[in-house]
């Protein structure tokens, strides 16, 4: 490989990085349930695996959103799951969002 293509190669992988980086920080972050510790899961229902638990008073963002199991919490009873990282999930009930549909894109 040349040195123009490696050098190519970097400027794209860091131009790549500053790209998602830039979307990243461009989510909407939104306040959990005050009061309640809530459990991220691993897909979108209680019978996935319990990745951890938030603390108190956080923001989430939210990436996107999928249907799962029906849960009811604070903000009412709802089967949308908000998708907070990289296959972690909480419940849309224990999320203040402003709406009860959809606000950010669908999940794949």
């Amino acid at each position: 490989m040349a040195v123009e293509d490696i050098a190519r190669t970097e400027d794209d992988t860091a131009a790549t990085a500053a790209a998602t980086a830039a979307a990243a920080t461009d989510v909407a972050r939104y306040p959990v349930a005050p009061g309640h510790r809530v459990n991220v899961r691993s897909g979108p229902g209680t019978q996935y695996r319990l990745v951890r638990t938030l603390p108190y008073d956080v923001r989430v963002p939210v990436y996107c959103q999928k249907p799962g199991e029906r849960i009811t919490g604070p903000y009412g009873t709802t089967a949308l799951w908000d998708n907070i990282a990289d296959g972690e999930f909480v419940s849309d009930a224990y999320v203040r969002t402003g709406s009860d549909g959809y606000v950010a894109p669908r999940c794949s």
